[in-house]
């Protein structure tokens, strides 16, 4: 039912948007939209995650450890930021690597087997934060075509080690990951920090 709400919320503000002149009615529009993206996007990952085909129940805890086994030796080595997640409902974290965990100031002990949304949530300074709906949409996106999807440079601000919101702009790409049988065992995100070369923009601006 939750999710039926969100979804008519999205279109209601989305035709009122449409309609709308007076500025300040399509400020609270936006931000009203954003919120309702970002809820049905966080209800989305907890209920079914980014796979809800019938096919996700036949990934096996095999499968996956004998793909990750062969991932590991490149994805622990890169220095280049990436996460593993499962696909399933939570969307939990696999892992990272060391390049992710210093780019988010984040720890891999902390942050593995935790829902992804949970540990990487929008700042709630900002009302049109759009990073989560964003980014589900993306993973959404490999898994129905089976094929890499890069997002845009994408602002999702992290928390520093004492919680507060660090602003913070990516270059996001995702991944899947099949088993030799084409079976979807996780999704791999790899993100590059791009904050100075925005920041550097539009103080030149």
């Amino acid at each position: 039912m939750q999710r039926f709400v969100c979804q008519q919320n999205i279109q209601h503000f989305q035709k009122l948007l449409t309609e709308a002149t007076d500025q300040q009615l399509r400020q609270t529009l936006t931000t009203l939209l954003a919120s309702a993206k970002r809820e049905l996007a966080v209800l989305h990952s907890q209920l079914s995650g980014a796979d809800p085909s019938p096919a996700a129940a036949f990934r096996k805890a095999g499968d996956v450890g004998s793909v990750l086994a062969e991932l590991r030796p490149g994805f622990e080595a890169s220095e280049h930021p990436y996460m593993l997640i499962d696909p399933g409902p939570g969307l939990k974290i696999i892992d990272v690597n060391d390049a992710y965990a210093r780019a988010t100031m984040t720890t891999r002990t902390e942050i593995a087997g935790k829902p992804l949304f949970e540990v990487f949530p929008d700042n709630p300074s900002i009302e049109t934060a759009d990073g989560v709906s964003n980014l589900y949409t993306s993973l959404r996106t490999v898994v129905e075509t089976g094929q890499p999807h890069a997002m845009a440079v994408q602002r999702y601000d992290v928390r520093d080690a004492g919680g507060e919101f660090v602003e913070k702009y990516w270059q996001p790409i995702n991944t899947p990951i099949h088993d030799p049988a084409g079976r979807l065992i996780c999704l791999l995100h790899h993100v590059e920090d791009v904050t100075a070369t925005i920041r550097g923009a539009d103080t030149a601006g």
